[in-house]
């Protein structure tokens, strides 16, 4: 069956029936539709976690750039992923499908921009899973450590990781109702806990940076001698802590009202983590004793803390990090098993029978929850052999799910007036944000394929390209093999193809 590069289907109702909208874009609902607003909103603010971002990546910061880079860096950067959320969220309104940037993609611009669309975002999220809950072990192993001593290795760091990715994997095997109501419970969690450290951390201190240390203070531990270049690359920090606000798009077809909700929770996530992450970050560095001391630690915050009220006290404040850090785990395993979900409803993974199906019970996509925390694993082994391989490991989410973003977009502004906006749209403002949001996709994509430090070596090499490159040449291979059967929703909605999605595993 032919059609056009952009969405036959007809504009979304006035009343924003969101089941006969699915419908109208093509897919029969089997996911359960019990996400309000604010756990929309959650879900992402959860996953781009300052928390956990800017905990697990500040030491990176301190020898890429310094205070500087790390201050000035997230108010830049913050200002550019605000322009793509909010460009991201006016094409997610016309198109809430869990397949979200892939889906939109193929409506948009055919069938191979889907299918490139939904690999790289695909790469993205599983590196999002890693990068975050090897943190989380990062930061578990630094308790331990303070309260029994306990000297972590790669390898006891590599079994905690792989406890965390079973823990978030029996959470998201129940209704989605338990995802929402952790995600809720984050939020607070992480607002209440960013008011926790920073006020002890303004009053316990014997003392503080000044302001000019803070915004000017300027450090290069990488080995390059290029100053811009160093700085360019300290950006990192605040660039990966700002990802994975599409999980609110990807959650849309068990959100009320998704066709505003979701678009409204990708950039309330965003600007909501911009303002409480500053804040955490000026908190921290203002709070540094010892700046050598605290940028050799293995764990740079836990070292501030410990600086500041000791070892007890820095224990409970990293206490509440690695519990906000689980929480954002969690909530980009959902955001992950939902696109496998959506990408194997459209045929496009090897097994696709098998990672579609959906418990009849809970009516959650089991074995693409298990999938996910496989595949994430998978990514972060190489931690055992290379103490580079955190950075890396970050990198390729930024790589992948980055440009992901932004192709949707390209294709909206290409599509011009032929585009049907949903409820949520950004008007006139349309067509500027979305340049300036592709012109920032573009440059970050690069940036972040360079390397990090010199001089470059095995065990220095930025392996982040080597991961996208593979990525894109398997998916190439695969698409001759999937083409004829992959295809998005003009043929789905059929009885039988409805029953066999449905059949569930408990």
């Amino acid at each position: 069956m032919s059609r056009t590069t952009l969405s036959q289907s007809a504009p979304p109702p006035q009343v924003h029936d969101e089941e006969a909208r699915l419908r109208e874009l093509g897919y029969q609902p089997v996911l359960a539709r019990r996400m309000g607003g604010f756990g929309n909103f959650a879900i992402s603010f959860s996953v781009i976690s300052i928390l956990s971002g800017c905990m697990t990546l500040y030491g990176f910061g301190l020898g890429t750039g310094g205070p500087a880079v790390m201050m000035w860096g997230w108010a830049g950067v913050g200002l550019f992923v605000l322009c793509v959320g909010m460009a991201l969220a006016e094409v997610t309104s016309a198109y809430p499908t869990s397949g979200a940037l892939y889906y939109m993609a193929d409506r948009l611009g055919g069938r191979r921009w889907g299918w490139y669309t939904g690999w790289l975002n695909l790469l993205g999220l599983l590196g999002a899973i890693a990068g975050i809950d090897y943190g989380a072990a990062l930061f578990t192993g630094a308790i331990l450590d303070l309260q029994f001593g306990f000297q972590a290795t790669p390898q006891s760091t590599f079994l905690i990781f792989l406890a965390i990715l079973l823990v978030h994997a029996l959470l998201n095997l129940f209704n989605v109702r338990l995802v929402s109501l952790l995600n809720s419970i984050s939020v607070w969690w992480h607002l209440a806990g960013v008011a926790l450290i920073v006020g002890v951390l303004v009053v316990a201190p014997d003392s503080h940076r000044t302001p000019s240390e803070v915004f000017g203070h300027f450090v290069n531990d990488t080995g390059w001698d290029n100053p811009l270049y160093v700085a360019a690359i300290g950006l990192l920090l605040a660039q990966y802590t700002f990802s994975g606000y599409d999980a609110s798009a990807h959650l849309s077809e068990e959100t009320s009202n998704a066709s505003v909700s979701a678009a409204r929770g990708i950039v309330r996530a965003i600007w909501a983590s911009w303002a409480a992450g500053f804040v955490l970050l000026a908190g921290l560095t203002f709070a540094i004793q010892d700046y050598d001391k605290t940028a050799a630690a293995d764990v740079p915050p836990a070292q501030i803390m410990i600086d500041a009220v000791g070892t007890s006290g820095a224990t409970a404040l990293l206490l509440v990090v690695v519990v906000a850090q689980l929480f954002c785990g969690n909530a980009e395993v959902a955001a992950a098993s939902r696109m496998v979900f959506a990408f194997s409803r459209d045929k496009a993974l090897p097994g696709s029978a098998l990672w579609r199906k959906v418990s009849p019970r809970t009516q959650a996509p089991v074995p693409a929850v298990w999938l996910s925390v496989g595949l994430a694993a998978l990514i972060a082994a190489p931690s055992l052999y290379s103490a580079t391989a955190y950075g890396a490991v970050t990198a390729i989410n930024v790589i992948g799910i980055t440009p992901a973003y932004a192709i949707p977009i390209f294709l909206r502004l290409r599509a011009g007036d032929r585009f049907t906006p949903g409820p949520w749209n950004l008007g006139k403002w349309s067509k500027p944000v979305g340049w300036i949001a592709v012109i920032w996709v573009g440059f970050v994509t690069v940036l972040f394929c360079l390397p990090q430090s010199a001089p470059v070596t095995a065990d220095s090499m930025n392996y982040a390209s080597i991961a996208l490159a593979v990525v894109l040449i398997l998916a190439t291979a695969w698409w001759f093999a999937a083409r004829r059967t992959y295809s998005t929703p003009s043929a789905y909605g059929s009885e039988r193809e409805q029953a066999e999605i449905s059949e569930g595993i408990v």
